[in-house]
């Protein structure tokens, strides 16, 4: 009983905050390959991506700033996100509404992203930005590798960016990683 009384009261809040143009993010957890995934879309398009039935609070701080505290669960408004999702983990989208500059099923290194934002030295800092990113999959830095053709690190695990390039590139991931002649540079 106090629980369909908690849904109703959260379903007229919701209502209330669309109604009055409050509500600026919405979200959902759609399933995937990989397990849940939390999403968030605003007007502008895809706020947040997050491996997880949740967001951390971090992540929910960064969506709170950037978009106040307008975030509610909105299934419509993740809709568009959510077939996308689904074309791409059934091998029909290699690309999403977000541009990316590595293609689909292509490889790059962390050297390299650094070396493009400027200082080549800095992979390590690629590496933590890439990390950090908050639309995980929709800008693949799954793509972006070791320079020595190891995977490297992946925010939703090495198991995820498996998965992922396996997906992309047709094929199963070398344990080892990939040779350096085999990347973008």
């Amino acid at each position: 009983m106090i629980d369909q009384a908690v849904a109703d009261a959260r379903e007229r809040l919701v209502w209330r905050a669309r109604r009055e143009g409050l509500a600026t993010l919405g979200y959902d957890v759609l399933d995937s390959p990989l397990g849940p995934l939390w999403v968030a879309v605003g007007p502008a398009g895809v706020a947040a991506l997050h491996y997880g039935d949740e967001p951390t609070a971090s992540d929910l701080a960064r969506l709170v700033r950037a978009h106040g505290p307008g975030l509610v669960p909105d299934p419509r408004r993740t809709s568009g996100l959510a077939r996308e999702l689904e074309e791409y983990f059934a091998g029909k989208r290699r690309a999403f509404a977000a541009t990316a500059r590595v293609p689909y099923g292509e490889l790059t290194t962390y050297a390299t992203v650094a070396r493009r934002a400027g200082n080549e030295r800095a992979s390590r800092a690629a590496g933590g930005a890439l990390g950090a990113n908050p639309i995980a999959i929709v800008v693949p830095c799954h793509r972006v590798v070791a320079s020595d053709g190891s995977l490297g690190g992946y925010a939703g695990g090495l198991p995820a960016k498996r998965r992922l390039l396996a997906l992309e590139r047709a094929g199963e991931v070398p344990q080892g990683g990939w040779p350096p002649s085999r990347i973008r540079g």
